[in-house]
């Protein structure tokens, strides 16, 4: 028996003794009347088979045969091309395998039969149904204890167990807001993503302060941003917020509907936005958290603003 086709059966018999050992330990084969399954396990076969079949017949004429026929009159710096006919074994396995995607895609495993993903997504929907209808009327000491269990998983690998940002890496959420996040904002301006839509906050060039009459400069800027971070208490910084910030953001800074977000304090509403639709600052991107039900944003909701109370 020639090495090469020696050499195939092993590599056949090894790659469907894998197959065998994966899928059996995986549970792949299916039970009664899991015949997708079981369907999948054979073309599985087949392609190891084909391929074998395929890349030995292949390996074998590179080996021994001799190119023979009549030169195409095209050629490429002196390097013809011989007319000989499609091989008919390439055809046919061609032909196979093409009526056989048809047939799986449209009758053998049609979209709305079964499958291990659609009823796992299937046995989700229904774990989340029950668990938000368990949920929906917790107390406010039970909503902040649910919120905190999720805050370790879903966020203190970023903001850290004590919601500090860890060292700069994320937002600290003790404290509504950096000042180097409002000279962030202020510079660059806001698409406005805590508010779930795309009316944008305008950059340094766009905001004008109404007690000046003139754009805002890098000392109302330095200002202004000390006076947020710093709770909006005392004077230094309050003229600035009132005559370019509170058009927007309200003279309290807890913002107004659809037009600014609350930069006084964290609110539920706030922060379910920023879980919905992520957040650019000047630490970097927060990507949207769409995999929680309602009732945890609500509860991570209720345990973020506490935090910073």
């Amino acid at each position: 028996m020639n090495k090469t086709v020696l050499a195939a059966i092993i590599v056949v018999i090894a790659m469907l003794g894998f197959t065998y050992v994966a899928v059996g330990s995986a549970g792949g084969m299916g039970g009664e009347g899991d015949w997708v399954n079981k369907l999948a396990v054979v073309g599985a076969v087949v392609l190891v088979i084909v391929t074998a079949f395929v890349v030995t017949k292949y390996v074998r004429q590179m080996q021994f045969d001799r190119a023979s026929g009549k030169l195409a009159d095209e050629n490429w710096d002196g390097i013809g091309e011989y007319k000989n006919e499609l091989p008919f074994g390439w055809a046919v396995i061609f032909l196979g395998m093409t009526i056989w995607a048809i047939w799986y895609f449209l009758a053998g495993y049609p979209v709305n039969a079964y499958s291990q993903i659609g009823e796992y997504n299937e046995e989700v929907a229904a774990h989340d149904a029950k668990f938000e209808a368990q949920y929906a009327n917790m107390d406010d000491a039970t909503l902040k204890e649910m919120g905190g269990s999720i805050f370790i998983v879903q966020c203190a690998p970023c903001h850290g167990l004590q919601a500090d940002g860890m060292d700069g890496k994320a937002a600290d959420l003790n404290h509504r807001i950096a000042e180097a996040s409002i000279k962030h904002v202020v510079q660059n301006g806001s698409n406005n993503q805590l508010l779930g839509m795309e009316m944008p906050m305008p950059d340094r060039n766009g905001l004008m302060n109404a007690n000046t009459g003139a754009l805002v400069t890098d000392a109302e800027i330095d200002a202004v941003a000390k006076y947020v971070a710093g709770g909006m208490k005392g004077t230094a910084g309050a003229d600035v917020f009132a005559g370019t910030c509170a058009a927007c953001h309200g003279p309290d800074g807890k913002g107004m509907d659809m037009v600014a977000p609350n930069i006084a304090e964290f609110n539920p509403t706030l922060v379910a936005n920023v879980l919905k639709h992520g957040k650019k600052g000047s630490i970097g991107q927060m990507p949207a958290f769409n995999n929680l039900t309602e009732v945890q944003v609500k509860a991570l909701g209720a345990y973020v603003t506490g935090l910073s109370k």
